[in-house]
């Protein structure tokens, strides 16, 4: 179910800097990227005339909010820029995001900015590579001058990136970077960043649920995805000295999946295997749930079993309110595409993003390049502060939680219908 439309200016979000032991990595591209640039580089397709340059528009990352206000500002790159900008996101199984989120707010963002329905396209590939490259071949058969790509893995990342270069056309990396790809920009969070709030999160849980030896095991993403790397390189660095003492016990390591049952599986066995499992570290609420379900039917009770999660979904917050996941990353996506939208206007206008947007780079470590990236900042949830994030923001909306047996649960939590 698609939420309600974000409406009206939202919080005035603070960074998680402080927040985080790993501080520095919010002030370059996911601690193992270059530092940040302060002059972002050019597209080859990009310039700015010094007699237009007073005409274009500038905007920030903090001028982005829920409201899409920010938006307007880029109508005179409309009038500037020629053809189509097409977003293609990669599928509705890793995470409810991509239907919930991502595609409306692509949309309200492009609206926002000046363009017809005409001028811009959301599609999905529905998790196949195949669907993914001829999607992006017809967009730009029909006339698309930028696409917004969220690859399924950088395999076929970098042939759409290839196709997409060979034909004159930008390609914006989005939420995922594409590993040896030609994109000239990638719009994301602070990958590492967000997995060292999950390692956090959950030594915290640990704690907050007397926890003594924590038996854990530890699962990931995707393999062939970036992202899922990146998010276990944060968690794996909180854990490590932990399991190294002697304080946790590292049980195992799934191979890695974005793919809910599968996950189950995964965790099913390792945990019929070893049945002094007692934490798990997961890197969705996607993936979590099923776990959680599966534990449920064990028996196990709430607030004994550590489960971490991401994305903030329906289903993880209630998991949360019920005492059956510690927490989980919100990262607020109208930012990520307002962004991504923003980057789009100015290329297919063919003019640079203010430094005031692209704010860092980020290494594409097997293309051996630096790539001019806007990151934005995750944030970790739990009762004491949904309200004041996910629920202020209208992320999910108070109607959509607090159903049934989790109305109370709400009103512990401070959150009103």
């Amino acid at each position: 179910m698609i939420p309600a439309p974000r409406r009206g200016a939202r919080r005035a979000r603070k960074t998680a800097i402080a927040a985080l032991p790993v501080a520095a990595c919010l002030v370059i591209a996911a601690c193992s990227s270059s530092p940040t640039s302060s002059t972002p580089p050019a597209s080859s397709n990009t310039s700015t005339p010094a007699s237009s340059a007073a005409a274009v528009p500038s905007i920030a990352i903090t001028d982005l909010t829920n409201n899409f206000s920010a938006m307007t500002k880029l109508k005179p790159l409309a009038a500037l820029g020629k053809g189509s900008v097409a977003a293609i996101l990669p599928d509705t199984v890793s995470s409810a995001r991509y239907t919930e989120f991502d595609a409306p707010d692509l949309s309200e963002a492009l609206a926002a900015a000046g363009l017809s329905p005409s001028q811009f396209s959301v599609q999905n590939a529905q998790g196949s590579d195949p669907t993914e490259l001829s999607d992006a071949q017809a967009a730009i058969t029909n006339g698309a001058t930028v696409l917004i790509m969220d690859p399924l893995d950088s395999g076929v990342g970098a042939q759409i990136e290839s196709y997409a270069k060979s034909h004159g056309v930008d390609v914006i990396d989005y939420d995922r970077l594409t590993l040896g790809g030609s994109r000239q920009f990638y719009v994301s969070f602070n990958n590492v960043a967000v997995g060292t709030l999950i390692g956090n999160g959950f030594t915290a849980c640990v704690t907050a649920e007397h926890v003594a030896k924590p038996n854990v095991l530890v699962m990931k993403g995707a393999p062939t995805d970036n992202n899922a790397t990146l998010f276990a390189q944060g968690y794996n660095a909180v854990l490590a000295p932990l399991f190294a003492n002697g304080s946790y016990v590292n049980v195992g390591t799934p191979p890695g999946t974005w793919t809910p049952d599968v996950a189950e599986t995964e965790f099913q066995q390792e945990y019929t295997a070893h049945k002094n499992i007692n934490s798990v570290v997961t890197p969705n609420d996607e993936n979590a749930a099923p776990i959680i379900q599966f534990l449920q039917r064990q028996g196990v009770k709430a607030n004994t079993f550590p489960v971490t999660g991401q994305d903030a979904t329906l289903v993880g917050l209630q998991n949360i309110l019920s005492g059956y996941q510690c927490g989980t990353v919100y990262k607020p996506v109208f930012e990520e595409a307002e962004a991504a939208v923003a980057l789009a206007m100015y290329l297919r206008a063919s003019k640079v993003p203010p430094a005031s947007l692209v704010n860092s780079t980020t290494m594409d470590s097997t293309a051996n390049i630096s790539v001019p990236s806007v990151l934005l900042t995750p944030e970790w949830v739990t009762t004491a502060n949904m309200n004041t994030t996910v629920i202020s923001d209208n992320f999910v909306p108070a109607q959509q939680l607090c159903v049934a047996q989790y109305a109370a649960l709400c009103k512990t939590a401070g959150i009103s219908v």
